[in-house]
């Protein structure tokens, strides 16, 4: 019934973002066409616009259009906690929140047999690096709490000590369910498990 290929393509390019099987690409394909002037050429300028400005920061991995980033450069943050993170969308969940002022690190995923992401596929190199400043007193590991989440955090725990002894390394406690993503709850969860933070 197609044989338009931009469309195609379209489809095909909507149905490789997550969440989106081949139905749903379809549906929102036929949408876009719809409203071209209303929906699909701004989200196509914005697009654009997205992809030449917003760029990784070279200290946190975080995204934004500046590098460093906004919370790198603020200097009104506390730098001596570093929270880490497995993505940028925990570092928007977390600073949703408004309670933590400190620093982050991306780690840009978590360790996965399975998926086949080891030591070296994560950020883990730059931390140790950002570890040899003493002025970062406290390592707070705020990870999913996933198999592969406390594992990860086990892990970098190890490192991170063997850099810096004297670090107080914290996890986040009360509040974040076993099995749970960081990006799908809400602030007062986070604040909470924030607020409760234990020693890893």
């Amino acid at each position: 019934m197609r044989n338009s290929q931009p469309l195609d393509h379209l489809i095909r390019q909507l149905s490789s973002l997550p969440g989106l099987g081949n139905r749903s690409a379809r549906r929102i394909a036929l949408h876009l066409l719809q409203k071209r002037d209303t929906t699909m050429r701004p989200l196509a300028s914005a697009l654009e616009q997205a992809a030449d400005q917003v760029e990784e920061c070279n200290t946190c991995n975080n995204l934004d259009m500046c590098n460093p980033c906004k919370i790198c450069t603020n200097e009104a943050r506390d730098r001596s906690k570093l929270c880490v993170v497995a993505q940028v969308s925990d570092v928007w969940a977390i600073e949703r929140t408004g309670a933590f002022k400190g620093t982050y690190h991306v780690l840009g995923g978590v360790l996965s047999a399975l998926d086949g992401i080891g030591p070296d596929d994560l950020k883990l190199y730059a931390l140790e690096q950002r570890l040899t400043d003493t002025s970062i007193t406290e390592l707070i590991l705020a990870l999913s709490a996933t198999v592969d989440g406390q594992s990860t955090a086990h892990y970098v725990s190890d490192r991170a000590l063997n850099v810096n002894e004297t670090l107080e390394v914290t996890r986040l406690a009360h509040g974040v369910p076993v099995g749970g993503e960081l990006d799908y709850l809400d602030e007062g969860t986070i604040t909470t498990a924030l607020k409760s933070r234990r020693s890893a």
